[in-house]
């Protein structure tokens, strides 16, 4: 289980007790200080995950992954990752020491810098983190900033943020931050497939979002995304599935202020809700959190 939650007001959960001195939060990788246990947590994460991954990720996940210097080998070097990364989409990676705050975060990605955290959870934490790591982060979010249209949508969310930010409509926006850019499943002819980061980076969350009967899987409806919370203590109990990543192209160009008008009068959802009004494409059992309930 991942439970991480990027943009939220987080900035010293690294255990920092003030702000970097950089006003942008960055920091150096420090790639020279990782130790031999580091990388072998790191080599450990990424077998695992990429055995898991064949026939779960999605198709320009695994092709954003082959043309990076990403590897089992050892951590990967932000700044060889940056240079690959800008000339086939103009994004780069910076280090930063763990969470930051919104207006922080949200300003990188306008300005198609990924905000990666330079620390990798410890041997005896493999399967649970509080904050986001280096491998959730790199493995996780990278690979599909290499596809055009992810790193377009992202740039735009992170435009986006900071207006939601002046108007008081941040929890609205992250919602499709989360049901997408982490948690987001996509239709291919073989079947959902995934490409959020929350999902791909999780060894348990990967096939449970994927294969098991206990979540609802609905199709993508933007205004429906922004009026459901969701779950960052365990699995989601809904996935929304888009028909193909190409749909986040509209998405990147969609004017929300009438949105954030509407959104201001009407309900909102709990994660296990099914309205009468939604594309379901699996009705779930709900027994996972029904279970966890007791």
């Amino acid at each position: 289980m991942n439970a991480v939650v990027e943009n939220t007001k987080h900035g010293l959960a690294a255990g920092l007790e003030a702000a970097p001195e950089r006003a942008d939060w960055t920091i150096d990788q420090g790639w020279s200080s990782y130790t031999p246990a580091h990388h072998a947590v790191w080599k450990t994460l990424f077998e695992r995950q990429t055995a898991l991954l064949h026939g779960l990720a999605c198709d320009d996940f695994v092709k954003g992954m082959d043309k990076l210097p990403i590897a089992a080998d050892q951590i990967p070097n932000f700044e060889a990752l940056s240079e690959v990364l800008y000339k086939a989409t103009g994004w780069q990676v910076v280090a930063v020491p763990g969470l930051v705050p919104d207006e922080v975060f949200f300003d990188h990605l306008a300005n198609r810098r990924f905000p990666s955290g330079n620390f990798i959870r410890g041997a005896h934490e493999l399967d649970y983190l509080e904050e986001p790591d280096v491998f959730h982060d790199v493995f996780g979010h990278v690979p599909m900033l290499m596809h055009p249209v992810m790193a377009d949508f992202i740039q735009a969310y992170g435009v986006g943020g900071l207006r939601a930010q002046k108007l008081g409509k941040l929890k609205e926006l992250a919602r499709v931050y989360w049901y997408t850019v982490e948690f987001g499943l996509v239709r291919q002819s073989e079947g959902l497939r995934i490409y959020g980061a929350g999902i791909a980076s999780s060894f348990t969350e990967s096939r449970f979002a994927v294969q098991s009967l206990s979540p609802n899987r609905i199709a993508f409806d933007l205004e429906r995304v922004m009026r459901t919370n969701y779950r960052i203590d365990d699995f989601q109990e809904v996935y929304f599935v888009l028909d193909s990543l190409d749909d986040l192209l509209a998405l990147a160009c969609t004017d929300f202020a009438p949105l954030y008008e509407r959104l201001g009068h009407g309900p909102n959802y709990q994660p296990g809700d099914v309205l009468g009004t939604d594309v379901v494409l699996h009705h779930g059992s709900g027994e996972y959190h029904r279970s966890k309930r007791g």
